[in-house]
């Protein structure tokens, strides 16, 4: 099967891209939503920096390239060493 090309334009705030010191994961039926936030080192504080919504089908699509991505990193750089885990997460509006 022949795969069509796709072209994204992106903006030059977007290309900038967004530091995340946290991810967040839920879900219903119907959905996916990953929060990514930035929490302040000097307080139990942080802002939400990008909030992304899928559906199931490209979560689990999105899960496999993140593998893949993992495992040529690390076969390339060595083994990812996780650090702490973060503290819970409270949203504030």
């Amino acid at each position: 099967m022949d795969q069509k090309k796709v072209e994204i334009k992106v903006d030059e705030a977007m290309a900038l891209g967004q530091y995340a010191s946290i991810a967040a994961i839920r879900h219903s039926r119907e959905e996916f939503i990953f929060d990514f936030a930035f929490l302040f080192p000097d307080g139990p504080f942080g802002k939400l920096v990008g909030r992304i919504i899928v559906s199931p089908a490209h979560a689990k699509r999105f899960l496999e390239a993140l593998q893949a991505n993992i495992k040529r990193y690390e076969d390339a750089y060595g083994t990812i060493v996780p650090s702490d885990m973060p503290p819970p997460v409270d949203y504030i509006q």
